[in-house]
C-alpha cells in the first residue's frame, strides 16, 4: 500500500523544520510532507508570500513534486497554518488528482470568522507584544536585534497574510475535518471551532488535548498518533469522531 502523505503547513514565522522533526514520530505508513514557504530556512533569500493564493499555489506545487502528482494525503495546519491548509485541501480536491482523507486544522476558528485582533499594522516592538499574546510563545531568537532583523518581515508578512484572509469559495469540501486545540488555549475556544463544521460535507470532528495555543510543540507523539487514528488507510484507523 503507498503510504498517505500528511502534508503539513506552517504556522506564522515557522519553516519546514518544525514538521520534519515529526518523521522519527510518525505512524507508518503515513509520512511527512512539510511545506516551506519562501522567507525562511533554504528559501531564505526569497520574498515571503503576501496572500494566501501565492502561498497555496506555492504549496500546491511542492506536493505535486514530492507525490509524483496523485495519492492519498491528509492536510494538517496550526493557525494560519489551518487556513492554508483548508484553502490547499480544496485545491488538492478540485484536481481530482489526489484523494484528500482528512483535513486537520489546529488552533483556529472556521475560516469564515475571520482574526479580529491586528498586529501588521505595528511597530516592532508592539506588533512581536502582540504576536506574543496571539500565540503565547515567541521564538528566543526574536529576542536577539540581529536576528530579530532577519525574522521579522517573514513574519509580518505571515501575519498580514492571516489577517487580509478571506475563503476562495463558498463550495464545502468533500473531505471530513478535524479541529483540534489545547484546552488551556485562551485565543481559540471549543465553541469557536465549531466554525469549521461550515466548510465541509463530510463531517467535524472537534478535539481537546492537553495543554494552550502551541500544544503542538511539547507533545508531536500524541498529536501523531491522534492523526494516525482518524485516518482510515492507516492499521486500526477510522473515522470515527475523537472528542
Amino acid at each position: 500500500m503507498e503510504p498517505t502523505a500528511l502534508v503539513c503547513l506552517p504556522f506564522a514565522g515557522a519553516g519546514a523544520s518544525f514538521f520534519r522533526a515529526w518523521e522519527q514520530h510518525v505512524p507508518r505508513p503515513l509520512r511527512i510532507v512539510a511545506v516551506q514557504l519562501p522567507g525562511r530556512e533554504e528559501r531564505f533569500v526569497e520574498p515571503p508570500h503576501l496572500e494566501v493564493r501565492e502561498a497555496v499555489a506555492d504549496a500546491y506545487d511542492q506536493v505535486v513534486r514530492d507525490t509524483g502528482g496523485t495519492g492519498r494525503v491528509a492536510v494538517f495546519g496550526h493557525s494560519l497554518g489551518a487556513v492554508l491548509a483548508y484553502e490547499l485541501a480544496r485545491r488538492l480536491e478540485e484536481s481530482g488528482a489526489f484523494d484528500v482523507e482528512r483535513l486537520f486544522v489546529s488552533g483556529s476558528p472556521g475560516p469564515r470568522d475571520g482574526r479580529k485582533a491586528r498586529a501588521s499594522d505595528l511597530d516592532d516592538e508592539a506588533f512581536l507584544a502582540r504576536v506574543r499574546t496571539f500565540a503565547g510563545y515567541v521564538h528566543p531568537a526574536l529576542e536577539n536585534p540581529d536576528m530579530r532583523e532577519l525574522l521579522l518581515p517573514a513574519l509580518r508578512a505571515d501575519v498580514a497574510m492571516h489577517e487580509n484572509f478571506l475563503p476562495s469559495a463558498d463550495r464545502p469540501l468533500r473531505a471530513p475535518v478535524t479541529a483540534l486545540r489545547g484546552s488551556s488555549d485562551a485565543l481559540v475556544s471549543g465553541a469557536a471551532l465549531a466554525g469549521w463544521a461550515d466548510v465541509t460535507d463530510g463531517g467535524l470532528d472537534v478535539v481537546e488535548v492537553d495543554g494552550g495555543h502551541m500544544y503542538l510543540a511539547d507533545d508531536a507523539p500524541m498529536l501523531l498518533r491522534l492523526i494516525g487514528n482518524q485516518l482510515p488507510t492507516l492499521p486500526g484507523g477510522d473515522r470515527a469522531a475523537v472528542r
